[in-house]
Protein backbone atom coordinates (compact mmCIF):
# COMPACT_ATOMS: atom_id res chain seq x y z
CA UNK A 1 0.00 0.00 0.00
CA UNK A 2 1.45 3.03 -1.08
CA UNK A 3 1.96 6.47 1.76
CA UNK A 4 -1.01 8.01 0.44
CA UNK A 5 -3.41 5.38 0.47
CA UNK A 6 -2.25 4.52 3.73
CA UNK A 7 -2.59 8.07 4.95
CA UNK A 8 -6.31 8.80 3.00
CA UNK A 9 -7.29 4.88 4.49
CA UNK A 10 -6.09 5.98 8.19
CA UNK A 11 -7.17 9.66 7.83
CA UNK A 12 -11.11 8.14 7.40
CA UNK A 13 -10.39 5.72 10.19
CA UNK A 14 -9.93 8.46 12.54
CA UNK A 15 -12.72 10.99 11.26
CA UNK A 16 -14.97 8.35 11.69
CA UNK A 17 -13.88 7.60 15.35
CA UNK A 18 -14.14 11.26 15.92
CA UNK A 19 -17.75 11.52 14.87
CA UNK A 20 -18.85 8.68 17.08
CA UNK A 21 -16.81 10.05 19.86
CA UNK A 22 -18.42 9.76 23.36
CA UNK A 23 -17.39 12.69 25.45
CA UNK A 24 -16.30 11.51 29.01
CA UNK A 25 -17.83 12.95 32.04
CA UNK A 26 -15.73 14.42 34.30
CA UNK A 27 -15.35 11.40 36.25
CA UNK A 28 -17.22 8.85 34.24
CA UNK A 29 -16.83 6.10 36.47
CA UNK A 30 -19.38 7.74 39.25
CA UNK A 31 -22.54 6.15 38.41
CA UNK A 32 -20.68 2.83 38.82
CA UNK A 33 -20.46 3.75 42.42
CA UNK A 34 -24.47 3.81 42.95
CA UNK A 35 -25.64 0.92 40.56
CA UNK A 36 -22.75 -1.62 40.61
CA UNK A 37 -19.99 -0.98 43.29
CA UNK A 38 -18.33 -4.36 42.58
CA UNK A 39 -17.28 -3.05 38.95
CA UNK A 40 -16.58 0.24 39.75
CA UNK A 41 -13.91 -1.04 42.36
CA UNK A 42 -12.46 -3.36 40.09
CA UNK A 43 -12.22 -0.43 36.93
CA UNK A 44 -10.17 1.52 39.31
CA UNK A 45 -7.87 -1.19 40.51
CA UNK A 46 -7.01 -2.05 36.58
CA UNK A 47 -6.44 1.86 36.68
CA UNK A 48 -4.11 1.31 39.87
CA UNK A 49 -2.23 -1.78 38.21
CA UNK A 50 -2.44 -0.58 34.78
CA UNK A 51 -0.67 3.27 35.76
CA UNK A 52 1.73 2.08 38.46
CA UNK A 53 5.20 2.40 38.16
CA UNK A 54 7.30 -0.01 36.45
CA UNK A 55 9.64 -1.10 33.54
CA UNK A 56 7.71 2.52 32.21
CA UNK A 57 6.91 5.04 34.25
CA UNK A 58 3.28 6.49 35.21
CA UNK A 59 4.37 9.55 33.12
CA UNK A 60 4.79 7.21 30.23
CA UNK A 61 2.24 5.23 30.68
CA UNK A 62 0.06 8.05 30.96
CA UNK A 63 1.57 9.77 27.85
CA UNK A 64 0.73 6.71 25.77
CA UNK A 65 -2.97 6.72 27.65
CA UNK A 66 -2.94 10.57 26.20
CA UNK A 67 -2.14 9.39 22.51
CA UNK A 68 -4.33 6.60 22.38
CA UNK A 69 -7.30 8.82 23.57
CA UNK A 70 -6.15 11.33 20.87
CA UNK A 71 -6.20 8.53 18.39
CA UNK A 72 -9.39 7.06 19.22
CA UNK A 73 -11.07 10.74 19.02
CA UNK A 74 -11.61 11.69 22.91
CA UNK A 75 -10.77 14.99 23.84
CA UNK A 76 -12.31 14.62 26.94
CA UNK A 77 -9.60 11.76 27.79
CA UNK A 78 -6.96 13.51 26.31
CA UNK A 79 -7.49 16.75 28.89
CA UNK A 80 -7.87 14.84 31.72
CA UNK A 81 -4.47 12.88 30.44
CA UNK A 82 -2.85 16.02 29.46
CA UNK A 83 -3.58 17.45 33.41
CA UNK A 84 -2.35 13.76 34.49
CA UNK A 85 0.66 13.83 32.78
CA UNK A 86 1.86 17.24 34.20
CA UNK A 87 1.27 15.97 37.34
CA UNK A 88 3.47 13.26 36.77
CA UNK A 89 5.94 15.57 35.73
CA UNK A 90 5.62 15.49 31.73
CA UNK A 91 6.78 18.37 30.16
CA UNK A 92 4.70 20.14 27.39
CA UNK A 93 7.68 18.99 25.05
CA UNK A 94 7.03 15.53 25.69
CA UNK A 95 3.33 15.47 25.48
CA UNK A 96 3.82 17.06 22.17
CA UNK A 97 5.96 13.92 20.96
CA UNK A 98 3.63 11.56 22.44
CA UNK A 99 0.86 13.16 20.48
CA UNK A 100 2.78 13.08 16.97
CA UNK A 101 3.31 9.29 17.26
CA UNK A 102 -0.79 9.40 17.83
CA UNK A 103 -0.75 11.85 14.37
CA UNK A 104 1.71 9.33 12.73
CA UNK A 105 -0.09 6.21 13.49
CA UNK A 106 -4.26 7.47 13.29
CA UNK A 107 -3.36 10.78 11.04
CA UNK A 108 -4.67 13.94 11.23
CA UNK A 109 -7.98 12.95 13.35
CA UNK A 110 -5.71 12.27 16.26
CA UNK A 111 -3.90 16.28 15.85
CA UNK A 112 -7.55 17.83 15.72
CA UNK A 113 -8.60 16.07 18.84
CA UNK A 114 -5.29 16.48 20.84
CA UNK A 115 -5.73 20.51 19.46
CA UNK A 116 -8.85 20.87 20.69
CA UNK A 117 -8.09 19.00 23.90
CA UNK A 118 -5.13 21.18 24.24
CA UNK A 119 -6.29 24.35 24.23
CA UNK A 120 -7.30 24.79 28.24
CA UNK A 121 -3.69 23.61 29.16
CA UNK A 122 -1.57 25.98 27.33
Amino acid sequence: MSWNRYYSYNLKVCISKRIEVNRMAEDPLKAYEKIDPEIHKRVENMRSFAFKDGVLSSKIKILIAMALDASHGSEEGVKALVQSAMKAGATKEEIGEALRVALYVCGAGSAYTAAHALKQSF
